[in-house]
C-alpha cells in the first residue's frame, strides 16, 4: 500500500491531502471548516470571541471533533480509507494544550470531544494570535537578555508557548498544579491519533523559547525559569522523522486499519516548508495568507540581530529560518474594503492601470500591530492617499509590503534567492506574484497543491515510514505550476525604493 494521510490542524478548520507515491499523485483532498461545519463551537475566525482583543484562545474539543468530521466525511464519499498506509501531520504554530491526565486510548462509542472534557486541566487553549503576554516576555528578556534568542532561535514572543505557560502557571496556580503535560497542537493531534502522548518534534518545539537548538533538548534554565516543574510535564523532543506511535483502533469505525504508523507531527510551517519542496538550500517561501511569512532552509544557524525572525527545525533535517509579517492578507483586506473595490480590481486592475515604482509611493501598512518590526498599529503613508487614485494606493501597499519582506529577510539571505515558491491565497494573484519577482529579483514559482502544509505532512508520513527521499518525493507532488521571471530593468528602482522605506521606517520608529 502506499496511501499517505497528510492532516493540517489549522487556525481555521482541518484539511487533509492524500498522496499515492506509487503513482506519483495526490488521490484526496478533504477539509472541515469551524465556521460552516461546527458553528456550536462559536468560533467563526478559529477562535472564541474575548473583550480583551489582545487574548486568542481556542476549544481544543473543536480541533478533536473536526477529527470525527473529517474522517466521517471521507467514508462516506467512498474514500478507501483502509488503503491509508500512514499518517503525519502539521499543527497551527504556538497554540498549547493543557491535560490533568494522559491521553487515553479512546471509546470508540463516544466521540472525541466528549472523551477529551475531563482531562483538560484548562479549558481553552491560547493560539498564535494571542499578545496577552507582554510583560512575561519582558520578565524572560530581562532574566536570559540574548542568550534566549541566541540559544531557542528566537527572543521572548506573546505568542511562544513559553511565555503562554509562564503566564498561565503565575495567574493560575491550581490549575498548573493539576496539568500533568503540555502539548502543542501538533502534538496532541499526534497524540489523539494514537490514543496516548506523543513527543514534539524538533521544528515545532523551537517555537516555544524552551528548546535549545544547540543541543536539541529542553533548556533546564529556561523551563525552570517559565514554570514550576515545567521540565515533567513537557513531552519528550525527537526528531521530524520519528514514528510516534500507531493509530488507534477508535478509527477503525471510519474504515481506517488499527496500528498503522504514525509520523510525529510538525508546526504549519516546517510542513509547508516540506509541501512546497523548499526542504533543501537555495529555495526561499513565501506564504501569503493572513499574516505573510518568509522562510527558508538554513545552511547555517544563524539569528536575526534584529531580533523579529526565527529558527525553527527543518523536518528534512537541520534548520529553517522564517519571519512573520502580521499584517499580509489582513492589510491588503483592509484596504480593499476602505476603497470599496472588488478582488478583481485589486488584483489584476491597479496594477494594470499603474507603473512599477508608483512615483515612489510607500507605506508602513500596520493596519494592526506588527510583529517585523515589532511596532504598534498605525498606518504610514510617505504621500496624501486623498492625492492618489485607488489604483496607485492598492499598488503603493502591494509594492511596499514586497519590500518589507525583503529588507528584514536580508538575514535569511533574502536578496540572493533565485527561486521563491509562493503558496497561501493571495498567491492566486499574478500582478503581486508579478512585483514579488521584480522586488526580489528572483524567479517566482507557484505550486498545484494550494494546501502546502497538509501536503507536506503527507510527504513527511511516506518519508518517515517508506524510507522514501524527500528530493524524490518532490518531484512527484511538488513540481511548479506557474512560473514568473523578474524584469532585469527594474533592479535599480527597487534597490533605490528599498532604501527609501528603510528611511520611512526609521522615521516611524
Amino acid at each position: 500500500m502506499s496511501y499517505y494521510l497528510g492532516l493540517d490542524s489549522s487556525t481555521q478548520g482541518l484539511k487533509a491531502e492524500v498522496i499515492d507515491t506509487a503513482a506519483g499523485k495526490v488521490v484526496g483532498s478533504f477539509a472541515v471548516n469551524f465556521k460552516n461545519d461546527l458553528p456550536e463551537y462559536n468560533s467563526p475566525s478559529g477562535y472564541l470571541p474575548n473583550d480583551d482583543e489582545s487574548v486568542r484562545h481556542a476549544d481544543p474539543r473543536m480541533w478533536v471533533a473536526a477529527l470525527d468530521m473529517l474522517f466521517d466525511r471521507m467514508q462516506k464519499a467512498g474514500f478507501p480509507m483502509a488503503k491509508i498506509a500512514g499518517i503525519s501531520g502539521s499543527g497551527q504554530q504556538h497554540g498549547s494544550v493543557y491535560l490533568a491526565a494522559p491521553i487515553p486510548d479512546w471509546n470508540p462509542a463516544q466521540d472525541l470531544a466528549t472523551q477529551l472534557v475531563p482531562l483538560l486541566s484548562r479549558a481553552t487553549a491560547p493560539i498564535w494570535m494571542d499578545k496577552s503576554t507582554g510583560a512575561e516576555c519582558a520578565w524572560l528578556t530581562e532574566k536570559f537578555g540574548a542568550r534566549l534568542r541566541n540559544d531557542t532561535g528566537s527572543p521572548a514572543i506573546e505568542r511562544f508557548t513559553g511565555p503562554q505557560i509562564r503566564k498561565f502557571a503565575v495567574n493560575e496556580p491550581e490549575a498548573w498544579a493539576k496539568t500533568k503535560t503540555v502539548h502543542l497542537v501538533s502534538s496532541f493531534m499526534c497524540s489523539v491519533l494514537c490514543g496516548s502522548d506523543c513527543p514534539i518534534d524538533f521544528g515545532d518545539g523551537a517555537g516555544m523559547n524552551l528548546l535549545n537548538l544547540h543541543t536539541l533538548e529542553w533548556d533546564p534554565d529556561f523551563t525552570a525559569a517559565t514554570a514550576p516543574d515545567l521540565m515533567s510535564k513537557l513531552p519528550p523532543v525527537k526528531s521530524s522523522q520519528t514514528v510516534a506511535g500507531k493509530l488507534s483502533a477508535y478509527f477503525t469505525k471510519y474504515g481506517m486499519t488499527a496500528g498503522i504508523p504514525v509520523v510525529i507531527w510538525s508546526g504549519d510551517n516546517p510542513c509547508s516548508l516540506i509541501g512546497v519542496g523548499g526542504g533543501s538550500v537555495g529555495t526561499a517561501v513565501i506564504s501569503l495568507g493572513t499574516s505573510d511569512t518568509f522562510f527558508a532552509t538554513m545552511e547555517d544557524f544563524v539569528t536575526d540581530p534584529d531580533g523579529c525572525g526565527h529558527v525553527f527545525g527543518n523536518p528534512a533535517g537541520g534548520f529553517m529560518s522564517l519571519i512573520c509579517f502580521t499584517n499580509g492578507s489582513f492589510a491588503r483586506e483592509h484596504l480593499r474594503d476602505e476603497l470599496g473595490v472588488d478582488w478583481h480590481f485589486f488584483d489584476v486592475t491597479a496594477c494594470a492601470e499603474t507603473q512599477p515604482g508608483n512615483g515612489g509611493r510607500l507605506m508602513l501598512p500596520y493596519y494592526e500591530a506588527e510583529n517585523t518590526p515589532a511596532v504598534q498599529a498605525g498606518v504610514v503613508r510617505n504621500f496624501d492617499p486623498a492625492t492618489a487614485s485607488k489604483a496607485e494606493q492598492i499598488r503603493c501597499l502591494l509594492e511596499s509590503q514586497a519590500i518589507t519582506m525583503r529588507r528584514h529577510s536580508a538575514w535569511q539571505g533574502g536578496g540572493n534567492f533565485k527561486r521563491i515558491r509562493v503558496t497561501g491565497g493571495a498567491s492566486k494573484s499574478a500582478t503581486f506574484r508579478q512585483i514579488l519577482a521584480n522586488v526580489f529579483q528572483a524567479k517566482i514559482e507557484t505550486v498545484s497543491i494550494a494546501n502546502s502544509a497538509s501536503l507536506g505532512a503527507a510527504i513527511r508520513a511516506a518519508n518517515g515510514i517508506e524510507g522514501a527521499p524527500f528530493d524524490e518525493l518532490y518531484v512527484q507532488f511538488c513540481s511548479a505550476a506557474s512560473v514568473i521571471e523578474p524584469d532585469p530593468a527594474l533592479r535599480g528602482l527597487y534597490d533605490g525604493m528599498l532604501a527609501d522605506y528603510a528611511a520611512l521606517e526609521y522615521s516611524r520608529s
